[in-house]
């Protein structure tokens, strides 16, 4: 019995494609912005690795309780984003082990815990406390990040000074440190230091003292707060510490830290580079190395520097970053081939809004180069950078090939309502969704108003508005709203083994837009009921 019920599992579990595709035309007619959510079961997996805890619904409670601080990692197996973490999340497992554990829990095989602790997505990452949900996990998904965050979880979220050998042991630190000095214990500014620790412990380190004499060294005589930038990051161009006075709440703590812990040009690495990067960021790359080569990493901050400092407040913001950590990205987001500056750095801008320049004049040691591509940025002389396949010469089938050059012109017709589909080539669900794709595209093909396209989203830049996290993933951009696309989603969140359908209506599209898209043609009668 058992054995026919696993077979019935697999046999549904190889159509669900099938049943959903053909409705692909439908959804577009009348609800284009419908989510559909696959729940399909699979066997356990196995871990491969003792460090991590592995946990079930039989076992959560008991078990997680032992331990003082725990990450814990709810993911379903046949998740790709799952499987890229897995081997990061082990490495972490392994240098943590002793101070935080680290877990995981099959939501395939136990939803019951997963659903007690909302998981709607995977992976999802939360922190524990003795078994009790402390907080979401925000930090880095690589080992690094992992250990980094996870190691100041451990202790407590300030760490009391005492004298000046303890502030300088603990400002003598890789990372930024920000330290509270207050007149004593029963000071008000002090309990508001420690609840911001506590919130913010997972980004920054904190301590404090009530030794207000170890404040003087650094020009302050009452109570305040000193942020120590890294010893590391020392220069001639700005202060490395640098005195909060105002008047102490969380949200101003927050907002001084935000304002300062990174300086004039920070080190960006991949922990950190999506908190630089909501803001316009120039980088310079290089073979930075602060653990081995500490003057010859400072040698080339140093000439960036030099030149930003002369463009503080234009809303550029400047760092330096090790090029080996960031070659995959620099050679597909701009270009950049293995001989490209050699030992010189390498520089970009890349906006907040997606905007990317390249310098291609080598940088020079004076800063002049430099200066000089800074300069033709602010006056709107520099050309984008857009990773584009060629605009092919032949464009005459059904579903019309879209590259990042003719995005604009074709996606962006203001007579035109056109549907979009961002795929990979090596993706299979896009290569089981390609006939029914082109189907729908021939049964509109002769309405000059509609325009069914698809774009190779690995050899393309995705424009902004356009959110594309995996594949496929299909807009429709409307008349006269162009600029608010509208997405038809697919997720797979639900480890139970059966299929359901969810109309989203706050997407719904009006009237008007429905029938701008069908014009005369009538919709296919075939409905998602009949899943």
């Amino acid at each position: 019995m058992q054995a026919a019920v696993k077979n019935e599992r697999r046999r549904r579990h190889r159509k669900l494609p099938n049943l959903l595709l053909p409705d692909l035309h439908v959804l577009l007619g009348f609800f284009p912005a419908v989510t559909l959510v696959v729940l399909s079961g699979f066997p356990a997996a196995v871990s491969s690795r003792r460090d991590v805890l592995e946990l079930g619904d039989a076992d959560f409670d008991y078990l997680a309780t032992e331990h003082e601080t725990m990450l814990v990692k709810f993911y379903a197996p046949w998740c790709g984003h799952c499987k890229k973490l897995a081997p990061e999340f082990e490495k972490a497992a392994s240098r943590l082990k002793g101070s935080v554990q680290l877990a995981k829990v099959d939501c395939t095989a136990n939803s019951e815990t997963c659903s007690r602790f909302g998981v709607s997505g995977y992976p999802t990452l939360r922190i524990f406390r003795y078994g009790k949900d402390s907080a979401p996990y925000d930090g880095p998904r690589t080992a690094e990040g992992i250990y980094e965050t996870m190691r100041r979880q451990t202790g407590p979220d300030s760490m009391h000074l005492k004298t000046k050998d303890d502030l300088k042991a603990f400002v003598n630190n890789h990372d930024a440190s920000i330290v509270g000095v207050f007149s004593g214990t029963d000071s008000p500014r002090l309990a508001e230091f420690l609840k911001a620790a506590t919130l913010l412990r997972e980004q920054f380190r904190f301590a404090h003292s009530t030794n207000l004499q170890l404040a003087e060294e650094h020009g302050a005589d009452s109570e305040c707060v000193l942020l120590f930038r890294p010893p590391r990051l020392t220069n001639a161009f700005e202060d490395s510490v640098v005195i909060f006075r105002d008047y102490l709440t969380i949200g101003s703590l927050r907002r001084f830290i935000r304002d300062h812990i990174y300086g004039l040009c920070p080190h960006m690495t991949i922990e950190n580079r999506d908190r630089l990067r909501v803001r316009d960021l120039l980088t310079a790359y290089y073979d930075l190395d602060y653990h081995h080569n500490l003057p010859g990493s400072n040698y080339w901050r140093n000439r960036v520097m030099k030149v930003a400092s002369k463009y503080v407040g234009r809303g550029l913001t400047f760092s330096v970053a090790n090029k080996k950590d960031f070659l995959l990205e620099l050679e597909e987001d701009f270009g950049m081939g293995t001989s490209d500056g050699g030992e010189l750095p390498f520089i970009t801008i890349r906006t907040r809004l997606g905007h990317k320049y390249t310098m291609r004049e080598e940088f020079t040691r004076d800063g002049a180069s430099l200066q000089r591509f800074l300069e033709d940025y602010f006056a709107g002389r520099l050309k984008r950078y857009i990773k584009s396949e060629p605009i092919p010469e032949k464009n005459s089938g059904a579903v019309k090939v879209v590259v990042a050059e003719s995005f604009d012109q074709v996606v962006n017709d203001p007579d035109k309502g056109v549907l979009i589909q961002f795929f990979s080539p090596s993706c299979p669900h896009c290569k089981k969704l390609e006939p029914v794709y082109g189907e729908l595209a021939d049964t509109l093909r002769s309405d000059p108003k509609i325009v069914i396209a698809k774009m190779n989203a690995v050899a393309n830049d995705v424009p902004l508005g356009y959110d594309v996290q995996g594949f496929p993933t299909i807009y429709f951009a409307p008349v006269g709203r162009k600029d608010e696309p509208v997405r038809y989603q697919v997720t797979h969140l639900s480890p139970h083994p059966r299929l359901e359908a969810r109309w989203t209506s706050a997407t719904v599209l009006d009237k008007e837009t429905t029938l701008q898209l069908w014009g005369q043609h009538t919709p296919p009668k075939k409905s998602l009921r009949g899943l």
